[in-house]
């Protein structure tokens, strides 16, 4: 007697839309293109309302940079450099004119270091409306305002509500919000920056998900900017999984290669170019062998949500990573935002 579990109710925890895209065929209604810069890869995602209902994103432009590292000072400039282009070219898209004001925000909480990428890109960001109400600036700099609101777990208060208060008080032109999200890919964790126009649900990759910033509440356009800065644990046992078969293929296939014998440690199978066929699925794990990538994922969520076990879990280096990361976004947003920086004093 087969025993059908009913898999459709548990979904898989990612802010990304660069992952909801099905990498073998086209999406009707989302348009891609991808380009890349040095050791930087740019993704370009148009989404329309058919599309929109595909990969459940709002429809929009979703801009995706992926890099290997930022530690790295030629790493963190090229990265640095891109983003600012592309930020540069949806301030562009979304017709924001060079004397339109801007209000920064830092989802997040500082207190928490993986969760802390808003507040501390804050932290980098040139802010210059209270020196227009001082007096007026060159026409090289954009009148910028910044906000921390912290979260609900502190302050009591949801944070789309207080946003909303801040932007009918200043009245900005447009907004910019920095959030850290979630990914499904452990190989995105800190080395993704997605922004799109179609604004943000704070929270919602741990689902956590709290009131909707975007131009629909704000009424003035959005532009949300997240990295990816942690993964659960459903996604590290699937992608271990994965690494499994591409180790046990890519050794099978390799063992009486010459060449292997001489080499001291094994070679990172995942540079390499070759085919995990599914009798070495079935081999290796037998009947969970057969499943395919969705429905692995889905039965781990299914194994350990109940008992408490997939947990949020981040890099030991985190804090390394969020202080470049944060410096890369505040930066790439103030010179997005002002023409000549090196005047300013």
């Amino acid at each position: 007697m087969n025993h059908e579990i009913d898999l459709s109710k548990y979904g898989i925890r990612t802010d990304l839309a660069i992952e909801l895209l099905n990498e073998n065929t086209g999406i009707e209604g989302i348009v891609c293109a991808k380009s890349s810069y040095e050791k930087v890869n740019i993704t370009d995602v148009e989404v329309n309302p058919l599309g929109s209902k595909a990969i459940g994103k709002k429809p929009g432009l979703y801009i995706t940079i992926e890099f290997e590292d930022v530690t790295d000072k030629n790493n963190q400039n090229q990265v640095l450099e891109v983003f600012q282009i592309k930020l540069k070219e949806m301030l562009q898209k979304l017709n924001i004119e060079a004397e339109d004001s801007c209000l920064v925000i830092g989802l997040g909480n500082d207190r928490s270091t993986p969760d802390s990428l808003g507040p501390l890109s804050i932290d980098n960001i040139l802010v210059t409306n209270h020196l227009f109400e001082l007096g007026e600036l060159s026409s090289d700099f954009r009148r910028v305002s910044a906000i921390n609101p912290g979260v609900m777990g502190t302050t009591g208060i949801e944070t789309s509500d207080i946003i909303v208060s801040v932007v009918k008080k200043i009245k900005p032109d447009f907004v910019i919000v920095i959030d850290a999200l979630a990914s499904q890919s452990v190989e995105r964790v800190n080395k993704t920056i997605q922004m799109t126009d179609t604004g943000i649900h704070p929270g919602s990759g741990v689902g956590n998900s709290r009131k909707e910033i975007s131009r629909e509440v704000l009424g003035v356009p959005v532009i949300a900017i997240g990295v990816p800065t942690t993964v659960d644990a459903v996604t590290i046992v699937s992608d271990t999984i994965n690494y499994m078969y591409k180790h046990f293929s890519y050794t099978k296939d390799n063992i009486n290669n010459p060449s292997h014998k001489l080499m001291v440690s094994t070679p990172n199978y995942l540079k390499k170019s070759f085919k995990v066929d599914k009798e070495d699925k079935h081999k290796l794990l037998g009947m969970i062998g057969d499943l395919n990538e969705q429905e692995i994922r889905q039965l781990i969520f299914e194994v350990l949500t109940p008992v408490g076990y997939n947990l949020m879990v981040t890099p030991k280096e985190i804090d390394f990573l969020i202080d470049k990361l944060s410096y890369i976004i505040g930066e790439g947003i103030n010179m997005s935002l002002h023409n000549n920086l090196d005047d300013f004093c």
